[in-house]
């Protein structure tokens, strides 16, 4: 019998093991990504107080596009950028929440990187 692999659950456990090696600090928060069909979101996150600094998604009111392509997700990650430099964060650590590095979570980070943050 075939059985089906649950991608959801891989993605999660993934995610966890990525999360075992990153840690984000006042001084260099993680910009955590999450990445749903339709829309692309970024947190960025002290986990010494478990505070979210800053965040962007394509949800956001002046937000032009979708959330669902890579121009959409680059857009994404310019306006993470520019809610950075707002909170005063200029070095970040990236946690891609288990997703492979291609396509929207390379053209956020992408994004970010051209929008002045260094990871």
């Amino acid at each position: 019998m075939v059985t089906k692999i649950d991608s959801k659950k891989s993605r999660l456990k993934r995610r966890a093991r990525v999360r075992s090696k990153i840690y984000g600090t006042a001084e260099r928060p993680r910009l955590a990504v999450f990445r749903s069909a339709n829309h692309i979101y970024a947190q960025f996150i002290n986990d010494d107080t478990g505070m979210t600094l800053a965040s962007a998604s394509s949800l956001d009111k002046g937000f032009e596009g979708s959330g669902a392509n890579k121009e959409g997700a680059r857009k994404v990650g310019l306006a993470a950028a520019e809610a950075a430099k707002k909170a005063g964060i200029t070095e970040v650590v990236f946690d891609r929440g288990g997703f492979v590095y291609h396509g929207r979570i390379a053209e956020l980070a992408e994004g970010a990187r051209e929008g002045g943050l260094k990871f």
